[in-house]
């Protein structure tokens, strides 16, 4: 503590003086062992063991967003978490998914949380909704040779673009590689099984609520064909974590919002097992 603070127990030059605006630069520069990217695995063979999100799904709609994540982290072929959430608001008008390694994937929104507030902070403005964008790509960047280890993160990004006045969805490869998804997106080990659902059943003109019970019902589908995606877990009151950014912010719907949007796809999936059938055009 002394070596940081000094023995008078004030901040160093460094945290009092501007200047870059980006927090993963200062931290770079004064604690780079802080960053995730930065730590040394001890050595090891093969892959290292550690609990994985999974199935994060997201669909626009006139005026916002959806941005949906599954309850389940598996490690293995073994269940290593019911409850874990994967879907967190970066700010006022955008939230990230986390698929991949849980531990790391959690540790980054919070460093990309830090990272949009600090700009905030010097500049006195918010990133555009690309610049956030940005921000996170170079992140995951960063965490690439942890991804080689099998540590990857693969987080999908949504927010409400205030310039353009709509909702917008990004996705990204390991490498920080990054994609502008048009309507519908899906990551994770369910994503195959979302993204057919999603295809199914996804329409522009979908409301928020319609939005949101497709964003549910694709997490279904995925957690029927994929053993790492856990669907809506009756019996324990377990339910995917469901959030909406419109021109208002973000908004994460209640318990009592989800269970009811779950049950009424429960009630349905035991008349029609694969789900609802898209429309014929």
């Amino acid at each position: 503590m002394e070596a940081k603070f000094g023995s008078t127990g004030r901040l160093p030059a460094a945290f009092l003086t501007p200047g870059s605006s980006s927090f993963m630069d200062f931290l770079s520069e004064h604690a780079p062992e802080q960053l995730p990217g930065r730590r040394q695995l001890p050595p090891v063979q093969g892959a290292v063991e550690a609990p994985h999100g999974t199935t994060i799904v997201a669909a626009g709609f006139p005026g916002g967003v959806v941005l949906a994540g599954d309850r389940r982290a598996t490690m293995g072929n073994m269940i290593a978490q019911r409850d874990i959430e994967k879907v967190f608001p970066a700010d006022e008008y955008s939230a990230v998914g986390i698929a991949g390694t849980a531990g790391l994937a959690v540790e980054m929104v919070k460093l990309f949380q830090l990272e949009l507030e600090h700009f905030e902070k010097v500049e006195g403005a918010q990133l555009s909704l690309e610049g956030k964008a940005n921000r996170l790509s170079t992140m995951i960047r960063s965490n690439l040779g942890m991804a080689m280890q099998g540590l990857a993160v693969v987080p999908l990004f949504v927010g409400y673009d205030v310039d353009r006045e709509k909702g917008r969805i990004f996705s990204y490869d390991v490498t920080g590689g990054r994609s502008e998804e048009l309507g519908f997106a899906a990551v994770g080990s369910g994503s195959v099984f979302a993204r057919g659902a999603l295809k199914k059943l996804y329409r522009e003109e979908l409301t928020e609520q319609q939005a949101a019970t497709v964003a549910v019902q694709a997490l279904y589908d995925a957690a029927d064909d994929d053993s790492a995606t856990g669907g809506p877990d009756l019996a324990r009151r377990i339910y995917p974590v469901v959030t909406v950014i419109t021109e208002e912010g973000f908004k994460r719907l209640t318990e009592a919002e989800v269970s009811e949007i779950a049950r009424a796809i429960h009630e349905g999936r035991l008349q029609h097992p694969n789900g609802p059938q898209a429309p014929v055009l």
